[in-house]
């Protein structure tokens, strides 16, 4: 501004300024990428108001001289002819969006990083709902093409892969969101203290949410999705690194095509029935399969199976333990095509001749005509004959044991209850149940939550829980010593005159709540005071897979049967500081057992983890 006052008349200087002024405000309201890069600013609390002024000028020098160069090489990122959702250019948002939080301090960049991704999205929505009838977000396949495409070139080296798989995870999570249309189901998390839930919730190890799934496979009649490894999450978790959790739903009528995996799996079937059939050397075991049924599909199994049903959807959860690799498993499928891929292509074709005692163009023939997916749509004949055998053969031979076999799955809702009343109940079943869950380590366990109920606080002794919601809502929260560092030095100063700091000598407890709604999996590991809330309208269903489940004991922290109640009186007087009176005044006024009358005001899954 000095030199243009130095070489031109005053006037021309503040007709200069006003233009400069005007321009930088329109492009403020019309640039969805300033308008990004100054929310960003914004959202920096420890900037002053000067560095607010620095960073939005910097916002505008870089968006400028970013047009500028696109107006040069002829492009735009607004132009006439793509004025819609454009997935490419929003990755490239993202992807600048994120370089400029590593600018910011290192515990600042966690929650810059994810405001960006919350950004991309919101604009994904608004950007998607308007639009000429062309709209390719009109179509999600098609969109969801383009979006893998995008994955795709972008994935280079060890890195590149698992910038793919989140890429991809995006991709998916962008699908659902389409359809599940109007229902409004993708602006709920951004709006009130929503956001605010979400910035804490980055913080909480222990909780997973679909951004947490990658699909395994899909097609048009179902799919499989698979939760991160564990570890990923935290090292907090490194005590089931070997374990992994996945979602298989398969809709009304269908075949899901002959596989096997180097993984054991323990499946849950939480919506719906169908039969599942195991080949082995010696013959065929084929099962029918109910909500509520246990059934564990061994490692190098080849199954399959139907949803027999006409109108509900199959969902089966699934525990699975690799026998392999550490924390991965893949599955292998051997009758297939081109998609499911056979893995017989993978091998020559001198091979194939040879093995099969076939001409090389019937052999390609064979395995060039499966193209319709995993799940496939099947006729009312195929799944009667692939649904009467259901119901257990004889046998005992591979893959089972002698005498497994015939006991099939187990239903874990025709076993009696352990804990029941008015508010809830819990059904559990452990390998005195079911054999085949002893080699394993594992129980599962059921808990149906009446709504507006509650569990009592209690803690596994021995064993860790991967809880995954199966319907309904609410929240749970947990006592974590290991995330409570934080925060550890709060209260800990003194009031006045010759007040100190003191060292804590004691732990540290942090609070870790989470939202719960159908899909969403947390984990509590052994010793974690938790517990779990319905909301006031519906039921909160939840399957918990236990590891390390020998000799596990549930311990209530509160009920009838709350441990504290076991504990002698001199030893409540000494531990309370109060009168042995007051603590059972307190720990004995709960008449009910495990499951309570939950809280008046409902928190609404409020996570202030």
């Amino acid at each position: 501004m000095a030199i243009l006052k130095a070489k031109y008349p005053l006037g021309f200087v503040l007709l200069f300024s006003l233009l400069l002024v005007s321009a930088t405000i329109a492009l403020g309201k019309q640039d969805p990428e300033l308008q990004l890069c100054r929310h960003q600013c914004k959202h920096q609390q420890r900037y002053d108001e000067r560095q607010l002024q620095e960073c939005e000028q910097q916002c505008e020098e870089y968006v400028r001289e970013k047009r500028r160069s696109e107006k040069e090489e002829g492009g735009s990122i607004l132009g006439e002819e793509d004025d819609w959702w454009n997935p490419q250019r929003a990755e490239e948002k993202l992807r600048e969006c994120q370089r400029r939080c590593e600018s910011r301090e290192q515990q600042q960049r966690p929650q810059c990083r994810r405001r960006c991704v919350e950004d991309y999205k919101r604009e994904q929505e608004e950007q998607g709902e308007g639009g000429r009838e062309d709209n390719p977000r009109r179509d999600p396949e098609k969109q969801y093409r383009e979006c893998q495409k995008q994955c795709q070139r972008e994935s280079e080296g060890q890195e590149g892969r698992q910038e793919h798989r989140r890429c991809q995870q995006r991709c998916e999570k962008q699908r659902e969101q389409q359809e599940r249309g109007g229902r409004g189901e993708g602006n709920m998390r951004y709006e009130g203290n929503e956001r605010e839930e979400e910035e804490q919730e980055e913080d909480n190890p222990y909780v997973f949410e679909d951004q947490h799934y990658s699909t395994k496979f899909r097609s048009e009649h179902g799919r499989e999705r698979v939760l991160q490894k564990f570890t990923e999450r935290s090292k907090l978790l490194r005590g089931i690194e070997n374990y992994r959790l996945a979602i298989c739903e398969a809709n009304p009528q269908t075949f899901v095509a002959p596989k096997h995996c180097d993984a054991d799996a323990i499946l849950f079937v939480a919506k719906g029935k169908g039969t599942i059939s195991l080949a082995c050397p010696d013959g065929r075991e084929s099962f029918n399969l109910r909500r509520g049924d246990i059934f564990r599909v061994p490692s190098g199994a080849t199954a399959y199976l139907v949803n027999s049903d006409n109108n509900e959807k199959l969902k089966i959860a699934k525990l699975i333990r690799p026998v392999s690799t550490p924390g991965h498993f893949e599955s292998f499928f051997g009758a297939g095509g081109e998609d499911p891929e056979s893995f017989y292509k993978a091998f020559s074709d001198e091979i194939l001749e040879a093995a099969f005692n076939t001409r090389r163009d019937r052999l390609q023939r064979l395995f060039g005509q499966q193209k319709k997916g995993i799940v496939i749509k099947a006729s009312e004949e195929q799944i009667r004959a692939l649904s009467h055998e259901g119901g257990g053969g004889g046998g005992g031979g591979w893959p089972f044991a002698a005498g497994e076999s015939s006991k099939g799955p187990i239903n874990l809702f025709k076993k009696r209850p352990t804990k029941s009343n008015n508010y809830g109940r819990l059904h559990e079943v452990d390998a005195q149940d079911y054999k085949q869950l002893e080699d394993l380590d594992v129980s599962v366990a059921f808990a149906n939550i009446t709504q507006g109920a509650m569990e009592t606080p209690f803690y596994n002794t021995k064993a860790t829980k991967i809880a995954l919601v199966v319907e309904g809502e609410g929240y749970f929260e947990m006592a974590c010593p290991h995330l409570s560092s934080s925060g550890s030095q709060e209260g800990q100063r003194g009031s006045g005159e010759g007040s100190q700091e003191r060292q804590k000598t004691s732990p540290s407890y942090r609070k870790v709540s989470a939202r719960l709604r159908p899909g969403v999996v947390f984990v509590v590991p052994p010793g974690h005071p938790n517990l779990a809330v319905a909301s006031k309208n519906q039921n909160l269903q939840i399957v918990c897979f236990d590891i390390n489940a020998q000799n596990n004991e549930i311990v209530a922290l509160a009920g009838r049967k709350n441990i504290i109640n076991q504990l002698q009186k001199e030893a409540k007087e000494l531990a309370f500081n109060v009168p042995a009176r007051e603590v059972d005044e307190v720990f004995k006024s709960q008449e009910e057992e495990f499951f309570f009358k939950g809280p008046r005001e409902q928190h609404q899954g409020r996570a202030d983890a």
